[in-house]
């Protein structure tokens, strides 16, 4: 559902950090957006979540993605457009939790985005999915940004791309693949740290 309130204000502030039970500081979802986008799909919370994470199968559903590179752990290249037209840009993983949240960020300079995708169990056993986007444009594209013709134009994007993945993951049954690993402030979180290297080379530790 797209808000044309919103569109009509500044940029609105980027969201926060909260401090959660565990004493891990993560970002707050976005508390203002231009769009914000729910979709059920008929299968568990981790067989969403899982599909989701394998980015590079978005190609298969999207009506715009055309390809998906993975660069760095949590930065990944997408290429979307339209027809023959191609734009290619860099987007940051900046916090993720495993079946529950993923929030992300555009790195492209103009036009720039944030996003969230939220996912929660539903009573019937399903999932319930929330996308929520941030558009940052600089200069003049801010204006173009800010009508509510280009934020309609938007969120009916988004609702389509969600429906895509809905129809997608209800006809596999389930994931083709797993992500499960959790970022913060855009640097994955490891379990386990790893083991103290020697300083020479070849040298046992221990």
């Amino acid at each position: 559902m797209a808000h044309d309130d919103d569109a009509q204000q500044a940029v609105p502030n980027r969201p926060g950090l909260r401090t959660d039970g565990d004493g891990v500081t993560r970002r707050r979802p976005l508390r203002e957006q231009h769009v914000e986008e729910t979709v059920e799909v008929a299968v568990p919370v981790r067989t969403a979540y899982n599909q989701w994470t394998q980015f590079k199968t978005f190609p298969r559903f999207s009506t715009v993605v055309h390809d998906v590179e993975q660069t760095r752990p949590a930065v990944t290249a997408w290429t979307i457009g339209y027809g023959p037209l191609r734009h290619r840009f860099a987007v940051e993983i900046v916090e993720q939790d495993p079946d529950a949240y993923l929030a992300w960020r555009g790195l492209e300079q103009n036009p720039s985005h944030q996003g969230e995708a939220e996912f929660r169990p539903t009573g019937s056993g399903g999932t319930a999915i929330t996308v929520r986007m941030l558009l940052e444009p600089q200069g003049a594209a801010r204006i173009l940004t800010r009508s509510s013709r280009a934020v309609r134009l938007t969120a009916r994007l988004v609702r389509g791309e969600l429906l895509n993945f809905k129809h997608f993951i209800e006809g596999l049954g389930q994931e083709g693949g797993a992500w499960r690993g959790t970022i913060r402030n855009g640097r994955v979180q490891h379990d386990h740290p790893e083991p103290p290297r020697s300083r020479v080379a070849q040298w046992p530790v221990g």
